[in-house]
């Protein structure tokens, strides 16, 4: 009887390959199963799949390189996926949605340079795709550290279950509750480890990539820890931070962390704003609240250094974020919140031509303890042409898009 021949359950089984390919291709790690000196041993590595063939990789000194060096390793690798949790009325029948795929075979060493470095660099495209053309390939000593295997996927299981559960018929009129708890793998917020703006390809979505968005005033790029110094020195002063929910920092190293909180917060993207004059760090401003299903952001987190106030950098600003929340993302509404007292952001914001649409009492705390009331305005796509026309003559600069050259003033 083959390994891959089903003893129980046999609804369960299938010989989908695309099923065979999705699981392997969404899993990270894979369980290698083998027997050392007589013992079983069961090791989680990472994987990656080529057209038929499965590939793990270790060190060269490891039982894997070792055990496959004079000849063919038996190996048992395993992948599964949880879709769900599934709960029954009766705890007998509790049990998981699932996908999974059991191979057995012989692995081999990869010898051949050119598989060798197509497998490679598929490996780190599975973390994140693009990213084997942006990172340093391996050198000569970093490969003759390496033991690269491959496993046929000739002989595979795969097996899988879906949908609620499968209560027994005296059990369907208990009062208990019943039904599917979904599980998934969801990328988290990049985490920067060093000063490199983030690339493109970690963002889950244009919505939560921060493209680099070009005036004649100001640029806005990508917010990143190398900013904290410029960006501590252009805030010193408590006016700028009369009405911001975050504390005004007293080094550059408290910069860094308020923008290292921007940076991990999952429905926000930020941006530094660049005086395109000197080149300087004069500001920060996000979009958040983004939510992509319903086509609506928020614009806020705004902030400039004060000898930048009333210079046009601000609507310059707003205007760029407008333009990529309503003509690059095609989002249906833009709403900013604003403290009731801040008459100065309030006149900004209605200059843009949004409207008040309502005060949320007691939002938020602010930085002293007490409460702040919060106006609520809001733009939607309708009415951001009109906007876009009233913005563009009182900056004297229009969208490369309208055909005019531009003619910035103060």
């Amino acid at each position: 009887m083959s390994r891959t021949t089903p003893l129980r359950r046999s609804i369960r089984f299938t010989d989908d390959r695309t099923v065979l390919h999705q699981v392997l291709d969404e899993g990270y790690v894979a369980h290698i199963g083998m027997v050392v000196d007589g013992e079983p041993r069961v090791l989680p590595m990472f994987h990656v799949r080529v057209g038929e063939h499965v590939y793990v990789h270790g060190s060269t000194g490891g039982r894997f390189g070792l055990g496959a060096r004079d000849g063919e390793l038996r190996l048992c690798l395993s992948v599964t996926l949880l879709d769900g949790l599934v709960l029954a009325k009766s705890q007998f029948h509790h049990t998981a949605n699932y996908r999974s795929v059991v191979v057995h075979g012989a692995a081999r060493v990869v010898t051949d340079p050119v598989e060798r470095d197509t497998v490679l660099a598929a490996f780190v495209d599975k973390i994140a795709a693009g990213r084997s053309a942006d990172a340093r390939p391996a050198n000569d000593k970093e490969l003759a550290q390496t033991s690269l295997l491959a496993i046929d996927l000739t002989e595979a299981t795969i097996k899988a279950r879906a949908g609620g559960p499968m209560d027994d018929d005296e059990d369907l009129a208990l009062p208990f509750w019943s039904g599917v708890l979904p599980m998934s793998t969801v990328r988290g917020v990049p985490v920067p480890h060093g000063t490199e703006p983030q690339p493109s390809y970690l963002a889950r979505s244009p919505w939560l990539f921060p493209e680099v968005l070009e005036g004649e005033k100001v640029r806005l790029e990508p917010l990143s820890p190398a900013h904290a110094q410029e960006l501590f020195e252009s805030s010193q002063d408590d006016d700028v931070w009369s009405w911001l929910s975050t504390p005004r920092p007293s080094t550059p190293d408290g910069m860094a962390a308020v923008i290292r909180a921007a940076l991990t917060t999952a429905d926000r993207v930020p941006w530094a704003q660049i005086d395109t004059a000197t080149g300087r760090v004069i500001g920060t401003t996000s979009f958040y609240e983004i939510d992509e299903a319903n086509r609506s952001l928020g614009i806020g987190y705004t902030w400039i250094g004060k000898p930048w106030w009333r210079s046009g950098v601000n609507s310059e600003s707003k205007y760029l974020l407008l333009t990529r929340a309503f003509d690059d993302l095609g989002a249906l509404r833009v709403t900013w919140h604003t403290d009731r007292m801040n008459t100065r952001s309030q006149a900004a914001i209605e200059r843009l031509g949004a409207t008040l649409e309502g005060v949320i009492r007691n939002h938020r705390i602010r930085p002293d303890g007490t409460m702040r009331d919060t106006y609520l305005y809001g733009m939607t796509a309708a009415e951001w042409p009109a906007a876009r026309a009233r913005m563009e003559e009182s900056l004297c600069w229009v969208s490369p898009t309208s055909g005019h050259m531009s003619s910035a003033r103060s």
